[in-house]
């Protein structure tokens, strides 16, 4: 998993029960890809020392012009929100769902971050979700009419998401 600091954002870099040096590298160039132009408003690239993290890790980084952050040993408060996320994921998706396989985690995990970056609400970010612009404070007497929420079950039926109705 890969986290934008700032927006809260999560992209999936990959599933593989055996990850690699070059695996990672593939998965930072894939990153780098999807992100196009939005890169640019990226400053740092910070994890911890798994040897995953090669220097051509780095270096995928570096050639879009990010700075490497390496965390010191034994300090998971140097990369926080990271390690937030991680322990999010278990307890709200990977306690909840028996995983069969590779390709049913990636297919779990995907609509996860749909669920992630679209609707679930973050407080850092005002109880806004990451793909989402603020918006303006609702009347009062709107959001007192409770019969025009509707639930909607996501991700694998373990999530529910709630709407105004229509």
């Amino acid at each position: 998993m890969f986290i934008e600091h700032g927006t809260r954002r999560l992209h999936l870099a990959g599933v593989t029960a055996h990850p690699t040096g070059a695996w990672a590298v593939q998965q930072a160039r894939n990153l780098a890809m999807d992100l196009g132009e939005r890169i640019d408003t990226l400053r740092f690239v910070i994890h911890d020392r798994d040897p995953l993290f090669t220097i051509a890790f780095g270096e995928v980084f570096k050639a879009e012009g990010l700075r490497i952050i390496t965390t010191l040993p034994r300090t998971p408060r140097m990369n926080a929100i990271c390690e937030r996320v991680i322990a999010t994921l278990r307890r709200e998706l990977l306690d909840q769902v028996l995983i069969l396989g590779e390709r049913h985690l990636t297919l779990i995990l995907r609509e996860y971050l749909i669920h992630y970056n679209g609707h679930r609400p973050h407080q850092s970010r005002q109880q806004r979700p990451p793909d989402t612009e603020p918006q303006p404070i609702r009347d009062l007497a709107e959001l007192a009419d409770l019969r025009s929420i509707r639930r909607k079950s996501v991700v694998a039926g373990v999530i529910s998401q709630y709407h105004h109705a229509a």
